[in-house]
């Protein structure tokens, strides 16, 4: 079968061509012309940290792996990869091979109530995607990995802690003329036994909320400077709907969360976020954070790189944000550039 090609012109791979998944150091055969199968000894995992990784500087490098790191290991049995975008349509146009999709509307929330899952239906999910502890989980998605790192958050209420985060995402992958596809793997379901949720470690709710903001500990508004002056409801080009009133929680500091991306959509280099929020917020690595925004979902990448590439000790992500804070029967907002 002739190789597909993109809308840009790069290269997706034929459904007959996918890899075929194997267990390591056993071989496997590929598809050749002959009818002979030429055997191929799988590649061993790569280690982590990856090395391209270390070279930011980040407190945990172990969370992150590069495009190139991702290249090398794709075939290996061990990995799952899971695409989760704002964009819920964007994996059926095409999407890394073997990556199966995470609908962040329907496969992480409640159908009824406004919160995550339960236990027992992470477990299902996790189970029907071929994923246990030993699997490594690695999360991509759209808009410079907003919601790869808030699947990677609902993950760890859950305690699953066998996850990573590809640096550059969905953007990078493909501005890297890198393969795809439009097939959708399938793996064996597995026995994975779910952990009890635990929302006190890393989730704030509107009294925790409350809370930091009478004793006036840091909290981090991620949102846009017009979201968090109160001109806007939503991020501009959005539609303007879903709270009542704009503002921003008292006491709370701007700072958008697309400053800790680099232009190719990856994170910036440690030293470069130190900058950002040791620097310019004042910031402490001991500090007791609360991160919100909208929903939370790009708070959640404000959580990963506090937590994560700088080392911060206590980051809570505030997901019910604005929609929960700026439709609250007196709920105090402040309005302005202003904490």
């Amino acid at each position: 079968m002739p190789a597909l090609s993109g809308a840009d012109g790069r290269k997706i791979a034929p459904r007959d061509s996918a890899p075929r998944i194997g267990w390591p150091g056993k071989f496997v055969a590929t598809t050749a012309p002959s009818p002979i199968p030429i055997l191929h000894r799988m590649p061993e995992l790569l280690p982590l940290p990856d090395p391209l990784v270390v070279a930011k500087g980040y407190v945990h490098p172990e969370r992150l792996v590069s495009t190139e790191w991702l290249a090398a290991n794709l075939a290996h049995p061990g990995i799952r990869l899971l695409e989760c975008n704002e964009d819920v349509l964007l994996y059926e146009v095409e999407h890394i091979l073997g990556a199966q999709k995470l609908d962040w509307h329907i496969d992480l929330n409640d159908q009824v109530e406004r919160d995550y899952i339960a236990a027992d239906a992470f477990q299902s999910l996790l189970r029907r995607k071929g994923i246990d502890d030993s699997t490594t989980v690695i999360f991509y998605g759209d808009k410079n990995n907003w919601w790869a790192t808030y699947a990677f958050w609902v993950f760890k209420l859950f305690g699953f802690d066998n996850a990573v985060v590809l640096d550059g995402g969905r953007a990078k992958w493909l501005a890297e003329s890198r393969a795809t596809t439009t097939d959708v793997p399938t793996f064996a379901p597995t026995d994975y036994t779910a952990s009890a949720r635990d929302d006190a470690t890393i989730r704030a709710f509107i009294d925790d909320a409350r809370a930091h903001m009478t004793a006036r500990k840091p909290m981090v508004d991620v949102r846009s400077p017009q979201e968090y002056t109160g001109e806007k409801l939503h991020m501009p080009d959005y539609p303007q709907e879903g709270t009542l009133r704009g503002g921003h929680i008292p006491g709370a500091h701007s700072m958008p969360w697309a400053k800790a991306a680099a232009a190719d959509g990856s994170f910036k280099t440690a030293d470069e976020l130190r900058a950002i929020y040791e620097g310019e917020l004042g910031l402490k690595t001991s500090d007791d954070v609360v991160t919100y925004c909208r929903i939370g979902e790009r708070s959640s990448h404000t959580w990963f790189v506090l937590t994560y590439l700088l080392g911060f000790s206590r980051v809570r992500n505030y997901d019910g944000s604005w929609t929960e804070w700026g439709n609250a029967v007196r709920a105090p907002i402040a309005k302005g550039a202003e904490p």
